[in-house]
């Protein structure tokens, strides 16, 4: 089909071991999903999960064994690093039963929610749409995908987040508030999920922010490690 002006290029993400890459649909993630995290942003209890999303060209697809670079975003004086599993969907559906959820999942990843804290303050204080503060360019880099018969036991891995060689955030994937198949399920009974999706599950306590130069590695046992250069 012609089009009036060039289509955009298909966001994608690549696949580990392998020279096919993962095409993206959507960015889901998930708000204050880590006991810990909730806590140093002012909440407590387990909350029903609730998500925002990102345009699908907010990926930063980061290559195996290569060093992203990260834009540093205009308008904000506080750029912030949200270290997350990514989990991606590889088979759609809508009412996904708990028991069943897993098996939609075509792999997972490192991923970095990376956030203009200062603007999304201010969005909240106003009852505003998040949008300024986490749905602009390059703020999902995301790492290899490693398909889920490879990745080992995701839900008890250790995750961490280094910059310039400090630890910043650390924690294990079964500190998560709602769990990757309770995440799934609840996500779909408001979407229809669609083979293409990623879904960032959320991050652990720990969040700080990041200037030009910094260098950051997240990590998750199992999975492919994420390194991005703040520019």
């Amino acid at each position: 089909m012609p089009y009036v002006i060039p289509a955009p290029l298909q966001a994608s993400v690549p696949v580990s071991g392998s020279a096919d890459s993962f095409p993206v649909h959507r960015i889901y993630c998930v708000g204050r999903n880590y006991v810990d995290h909730a806590k140093e942003m002012g909440h407590t209890g387990r909350e029903a999960p609730f998500f925002f999303m990102k345009p699908n060209d907010a990926v930063l697809p980061v290559a195996s064994g290569t060093t992203g670079e990260l834009p540093y975003p205009a308008q904000t004086q506080d750029f912030q690093h949200e270290m997350e599993l990514v989990v991606a969907i590889g088979k759609g559906g809508s009412d996904i039963g708990v028991d069943d959820a897993l098996h939609h999942v075509w792999g997972y990843a490192v991923g970095l929610d990376m956030t203009r804290r200062d603007l999304q303050g201010d969005a909240k204080k106003l009852g505003r749409p998040w949008d300024t503060g986490k749905a602009f360019e390059h703020s999902a880099p995301i790492g290899p995908i490693t398909p889920a018969a490879q990745a080992g036991d995701v839900t008890h891995a250790a995750i961490t987040l280094h910059v310039n060689g400090e630890l910043r955030q650390s924690s294990t994937i079964d500190m998560l508030i709602w769990n990757v198949a309770e995440t799934i399920a609840d996500l779909s009974r408001y979407f229809t999920l669609q083979p293409g999706d990623l879904i960032y599950t959320g991050t652990p306590a720990g969040v700080a922010a990041v200037q030009r130069g910094d260098e950051l590695v997240g990590a998750i046992a199992g999975l492919e490690t994420l390194r991005v250069k703040v520019v």
